[in-house]
């Protein structure tokens, strides 16, 4: 029998009713509780008075801003799904993801307004909202304003909430169905490794579009009752202002790699008072040793965690007990998450070996919407599989070794980016570094480092090169270097390295795989 889903901003809002949920710093907005709720609930009414009904899809084109979790907590009380989009697509990419899930209203910031008219026209949208900041003459907040009563739509955990469309790095992307089952499981997987409680405050950066910003930790700390800090987008000066104010209390962090990287690297990075964060996670792709140390040496429980869009996102995760003593490692599988590593056979690897991580478990999503064909190619026998390389110490503690897709193979062996790019990131000179494999007449293919220097700071290729010698093996040692003014980066920090490729082999090469 399916587990009913229960409306926990309704719950928040009567148990603490006063307490402030959501800061946006750009607009100065604080939302309690039970604002939160009755906002969500006028939206309900006017969604539910617009024609949606259980199951329909509702759009949002917009920067970090709380009428995301508005529309999140207004499709669960009227059984709607939201459809965050990426507002660093361009128009076909966005084209393609509205008419692939079929909206039936978008609702959209005014900072998106040109292309959001232009999608509306020509993906056959007929509802729209425009959100103004600080203009309670917007379409928005008209509409929130008038008399919406709606109708409760009761839902269950198999029940879809959100749609989540991957970068699609290659081809068109997916879209992960998002049920009210995996984000609950992810709500207890997260709550005690990452010390959440009604006490968190969270400094949300990473874009509420991407899973890691919506859900690690987002929404389980407003399930728990705490409080979340929003800002538009990511800015290494303004979040370490944020953390070195009293005045926000600031308990949480979570983000890729890069965030963090560039706060080490501000100015006033040394001049930042650290001690009142409580945990600060990093995922989403491999971390340089360096950036853990770093944040370490300050104080800060930092910790790795390994998940994706499709695993709600948690799955793998290091207590802050062991940060220091496994430092590199993603830690170990979560309470209600199972996790295999295996061959091309689909037979275990032993421990230590490399293989390919295998995941199933309540927090993982029944496939992708509208494509039974890679629903069915990403599942075996029940297993999720990742496409992520990884390892397992003697201890059980598993590390992330690098993007299958991201491997290269160099005269037989097999080099993980991820790997080389660690030990290139102990020269203090360097501010980023990315490994791609292209193609070689001799071995097949070999190592190609892109690097970005810190500024004012000299390096040489043969310097980067003489290090990695003492540090690696010779087939893991790139072949070139390539002086770059900044890597490419998508909308959450991770590194293109399709991008990259194409920029060295042309659009038509194919990735290497």
């Amino acid at each position: 029998m399916a587990v009913k889903y229960y409306d926990w901003v309704e719950y928040q809002s009567n148990f603490r009713p006063d307490k402030i949920a959501i800061k946006e710093i750009s607009s100065g907005k604080e939302l309690s509780y039970k604002t939160l709720n009755n906002r969500s609930k006028a939206l309900a009414g006017w969604l539910q008075k617009n024609g949606l009904e259980k199951g329909d899809r509702v759009a949002i084109l917009s920067n970090n801003c709380a009428e995301v979790f508005e529309l999140e907590f207004a499709c669960g009380k009227i059984g709607g799904i939201e459809l965050p989009l990426n507002w660093r697509l361009t128009k076909p990419e966005l084209e393609y993801i509205l008419n692939d899930s079929s909206p039936k209203v978008l609702i959209y910031t005014t900072e998106f307004k040109d292309i959001a008219k232009e999608l509306l026209k020509d993906c056959n949208i007929n509802k729209s909202l425009e959100i103004e900041e600080n203009n309670f003459g917007s379409e928005y907040e008209i509409a929130i304003s008038e008399n919406n009563d709606f109708t409760t739509i009761e839902c269950t955990h198999d029940d879809l909430i959100m749609l989540m469309y991957t970068s699609g790095t290659t081809g068109h992307p997916k879209g992960a169905m998002i049920t009210h089952r995996m984000q609950f499981f992810n709500i207890v997987n997260l709550a005690s490794t990452a010390r959440i409680t009604d006490k968190a405050v969270q400094l949300v950066s990473l874009p509420l579009f991407h899973t890691g910003g919506m859900n690690c930790y987002a929404n389980p700390v407003l399930h728990n009752g705490g409080q979340i800090i929003l800002t538009k987008e990511f800015d290494p000066g303004k979040a370490l202002e944020i953390i070195n104010n009293p005045d926000y209390g600031v308990t949480h962090l979570f983000a890729v790699p890069a965030p963090y990287q560039f706060m080490m690297l501000h100015p006033d990075f040394d001049k930042t008072d650290f001690s009142r964060i409580q945990s600060a996670g990093v995922g989403g792709a491999p971390c340089a040793e360096i950036i853990l140390k770093t944040w370490q040496d300050k104080g800060v429980e930092f910790s790795q965690g390994w998940g994706m869009t499709e695993t709600s996102p948690a799955a793998i995760s290091l207590s802050g007990d062991e940060a220091a003593r496994k430092i590199g490692s993603a830690g170990k599988p979560l309470l209600h998450t199972s996790v295999k590593i295996v061959d091309k056979t689909g037979n275990e690897v032993k421990k230590g070996e490399v293989g390919e991580i295998l995941i199933k478990g309540p927090n993982i999503t029944p496939g992708y919407w509208n494509n039974e064909e890679a629903t069915k190619n990403s599942f075996v026998d029940g297993w999720l599989k990742t496409g992520d390389a990884a390892q397992m110490d003697d201890e059980g503690f598993i590390y992330i070794v690098d993007r299958q897709k991201d491997m290269y193979i160099s005269g037989g062996e097999n080099v993980y980016p991820a790997e080389v790019e660690n030990v290139i990131y102990q020269l203090p000179q360097i501010a980023e570094a990315a490994i791609i494999g292209i193609p070689d007449e001799k071995w097949g293919e070999v190592g190609l480092g892109f690097i970005v220097l810190k500024e004012s700071n000299d390096l040489s290729e043969e310097e980067i090169i003489d290090h990695c010698l003492k540090n690696l093996a010779k087939f893991k040692i790139p072949k070139s270097i390539e002086f770059i003014d900044a890597l490419p980066r998508n909308a959450t920090g991770k590194v293109l390295k399709r991008t990259l490729r194409e920029k060295k082999l042309g659009k038509s090469a194919p990735a290497i795989s």
